[in-house]
């Protein structure tokens, strides 16, 4: 993956290097509320096989602050982050 972003890096026209970077960010944006959820039904899994929160963070690579927000259900960062939405049922 970093390799493909190297590459854009490497684009020598400025012109085509933003436009390279613009359709990294935006598909970037398009994939961030999928793979948030999907980590954070993970995390949940986890800690209900009573998994620690040390052990999730090691073997996820997050810190442990961060499984205990995702498992309390906070998202972003700061004093006013706001609670997350439900996780959806799956029938």
């Amino acid at each position: 993956m970093t390799d493909a972003l190297d590459e854009v890096d490497r684009i020598e026209d400025p012109e085509e290097r933003v436009r390279a970077r613009n359709q990294v960010l935006a598909a970037q944006i398009e994939r961030n509320k999928t793979w948030q959820q999907e980590r954070r039904a993970l995390v949940l899994a986890m800690r209900a096989e009573k998994i620690t929160y040390r052990e999730i963070g090691e073997r996820l690579g997050l810190k442990i602050s961060t499984v205990q927000g995702i498992v309390e259900g906070y998202q972003g960062s700061g004093k006013a982050r706001k609670k997350a939405a439900p996780p959806e049922k799956s029938s």
